[in-house]
């Protein structure tokens, strides 16, 4: 059974999304007008069964609520026992009722992690400020409080922050990481590759991070198995396909590729000898699938 470790649902009607509900304003990752519409389980699982995925990895997506949102997964979660769903929910780590954010998603069974972006894209992290998360102590203290209550953390990052992340990250080392979307390589000249394989260095130097082959079209929607290649080659080399798991990163990757083409050009890529781990067994540890 394969499992999706990166994916998206939403119920516009249940949750509100603000960037979802914006009209016209290109994202770094494209137009979004295309999936700005409700995406559920059933049309997801349908296109995962299609490539033999039989269990997923939500991840939080932007609610105006956060906890509606979490609560909301796990309404899905409770709804098709089948499928095997764990959740990635948002918290801020460095609020002030960090303790009562957690025990409260605690409560939910589906919670494994929490994901705070520190940074998506240049112009729009200019925009967030997002990235001044890694200079503020209480989101250190927020990383090892996750480490000792046995959450993940699901760092969503650009290269050009690779470095100073590897050493917050370092001083929280009980704490499990999942990199999204293999760092974001997001300038793909050879130069600007080389600049992301030495940042993705700093951070796979450190045990207690995973790699997701995840939103490799975000950055480039002509994407093929040939263009990503060193991409794919230099997470596998660095971090070993124990530590390496696949992500569809859907639907926001549907704005460049369909469901079966994403699996494919992984699946070109990936050593035959690895794909149980790429595709299966690093995400079923990491998350806790029983």
């Amino acid at each position: 059974m394969r499992i999706d470790a990166h994916h998206h649902l939403w119920d516009l009607t249940a949750v509100t999304y603000p960037w979802l509900m914006e009209k016209g304003v290109a994202r770094f990752f494209g137009d979004p007008s295309p999936i700005q519409r409700n995406y559920l389980l059933p049309e997801f699982r349908a296109e995962a069964e299609a490539e033999s995925f039989g269990a997923s990895v939500h991840i939080q997506v932007g609610a105006a609520d956060p906890w509606a949102e979490a609560r909301w997964v796990q309404s899905v979660a409770d709804q098709f026992p089948d499928w095997p769903l764990v959740q990635v929910a948002f918290c801020d780590l460095t609020a002030n009722d960090l303790d009562k954010q957690l025990d409260s998603l605690q409560t939910l069974p589906s919670v494994r992690g929490v994901r705070q972006i520190i940074g998506r894209a240049p112009g729009e992290d200019a925009i967030t400020g997002t990235n001044t998360l890694l200079e503020d102590p209480k989101f250190l203290a927020g990383l090892k409080q996750l480490g000792s209550r046995g959450l993940s953390f699901d760092l969503q990052l650009l290269p050009e922050l690779m470095e100073m992340t590897a050493d917050v990250l370092s001083q929280a080392p009980e704490t499990r990481i999942a990199l999204c979307h293999a760092g974001s390589p997001h300038d793909r000249t050879a130069q600007g590759l080389q600049r992301w394989a030495d940042g993705l260095k700093t951070l796979s130097n450190l045990p207690q991070i995973c790699c997701k082959l995840s939103g490799l079209g975000m950055f480039d929607h002509n994407w093929s198995a040939e263009s990503v290649s060193p991409i794919v080659a230099t997470c596998l080399s660095q971090f070993g396909a124990d530590r390496c798991m696949f992500g569809s990163n859907f639907p926001v990757d549907s704005l460049s590729s369909t469901y079966k083409e994403v699996v494919s050009r992984h699946q070109e890529l990936i050593p035959a000898s690895n794909q149980d781990d790429v595709f299966h067994g690093t995400a079923k540890r990491f998350y806790r699938f029983e």
